[in-house]
């Protein structure tokens, strides 16, 4: 087909995106989002395999995330730069490489590597996002966003639920495997389907890169909605990274199936996204943004109504995992509608910095969490994991109505 182009530069009343573009969107930012996650659940198996030591299993999920990070500052921002299209078809061409490479690694080092890239191929989901911004016409901004951000969060939960059953059908190759065939063929659909759009940033690399730092410090409600969501996703990776020790252990006995079990469970949150969009869309966002905070503090503290092992605290758990899930989802889509109403030849950027703040976030969270759990139980992790979103409403509260009104205009004089 012959694809139309788009510039940066949209007009105020767009037209309606075609029905069919934002489902396949979803479809491909849930794809490629499972693909930083696939590791996680297999990292026994694949020291085992590999040669790794115990000590030193934690890179295989860690590298995925450093890759991730790194493509957050420094790739993502070439959404402002390069024709959006052909940027996401090479990134997830990558990542179809890099999972390939990593299905045929016989010694850590190649693995690792592999692992890494990965990470920055991934990064294609958050290229993917703010294209679908840009299609979307003003008024249905927020429905769109919360519809794509829903498959990229549904991506995210059920990866490990996946990876696992893959996995017991043959061996920690095979999620790889199926994954990098499933980019192949997706970066082919992409390629042909999606209409290409051509940024009209005039800056180059070394300038755009720069110009980050200025849009980080002149931008109040980035820097709001970035701290806002790395307390949530703190909470979140705290969360996800401490259920599954507690589940195992014994007070629960749970196996890796009803590990996974419970995981899909959680995975219903990610409905949540569109409804938040809507809101946003109504203006809502400020207390739709209140809630969720509650929404994740009393995940937690639920958790502790009723004594460990019992029927009645597993039911709670799997009650705290689908709340958590929803409020997290609904607070991402809040942030992300908020900075991409800043200003179109800047959401690139805004979106890298917005990600690689609360990424850093969650890379605390899950820290914490593990640490807090080795010395004090659940109990130590589940107080923690409901003061970090008290945190984020206290901080919530001092927001003025100056830093509220950056939200609805435009942020492209950061950029120059």
């Amino acid at each position: 087909m012959t694809a139309t182009t788009l510039t940066a530069a949209a007009p105020r009343h767009s037209p309606a995106m075609p029905a069919w573009l934002a489902p396949l969107l979803a479809l491909a930012c849930g794809l490629i989002a499972a693909n930083l996650y696939l590791a996680q659940p297999l990292a026994g198996p694949i020291s085992a395999a590999l040669g790794l030591s115990p000590q030193a299993a934690g890179l295989i999920v860690m590298l995925t995330q450093a890759g991730y990070g790194i493509g957050l500052l420094l790739v993502v921002p070439l959404g402002d730069l390069m024709e959006n299209r052909r940027l996401a078809v090479v990134l997830i061409s990558l990542a179809a490489l890099a999972l390939l490479a990593a299905a045929l690694a016989t010694h850590p080092a190649p693995f690792l590597a592999a692992a890494l890239a990965v990470g920055l191929g991934s990064v294609a989901v958050q290229v993917l996002v703010p294209y679908a911004a840009h299609l979307a016409p003003e008024a249905a901004r927020g429905r769109v966003v919360g519809n794509v951000m829903s498959g990229l969060l549904l991506g995210i939960m059920l990866a490990r639920p996946a990876s696992s059953l893959l996995a017991g059908l043959s061996s920690w190759r095979l999620p790889f495997e199926v994954f990098a065939g499933a980019m192949l063929l997706l970066a082919l659909t992409l390629r042909l389907a999606l209409p290409a759009r051509a940024p009209a940033t005039r800056l180059h690399y070394g300038g755009l890169l720069a110009s980050m730092g200025r849009l980080a410090l002149r931008t109040p409600a980035l820097r709001r909605r970035a701290l806002y969501h790395a307390f949530m996703f703190g909470a979140f990776s705290l969360f996800w990274t401490t259920t599954p020790l507690l589940l195992a252990g014994p007070a629960f006995h749970l196996s890796q199936n009803g590990i996974a079990l419970f995981a899909l469970a959680g995975a219903a949150g990610a409905i949540a996204a569109p409804f938040a969009g809507r809101l946003a869309d109504r203006g809502w966002t400020r207390p739709a943004t209140a809630l969720s905070m509650v929404a994740v503090a009393g995940a937690f503290l639920i958790t502790r109504l009723a004594p460990e092992g019992s029927g009645l605290a597993l039911g709670l758990l799997v009650a705290a995992a689908l709340l958590l899930d929803c409020a997290v989802s609904v607070n991402m889509t809040l942030g992300q509608r908020a900075i991409f109403m800043l200003g179109a030849e800047v959401r690139g950027r805004l979106n890298g910095l917005y990600m690689a703040t609360f990424f850093v976030g969650g890379a605390l969270g899950s820290g914490l969490g593990a640490w807090l759990y080795a010395h004090g139980g659940w109990p130590l992790a589940a107080w923690a994991g409901a003061a970090l979103p008290i945190f984020g409403l206290v901080y919530l509260a001092t927001e003025g109505r100056e830093d509220a009104a950056t939200v609805n205009v435009g942020a492209g004089c950061a950029a120059r």
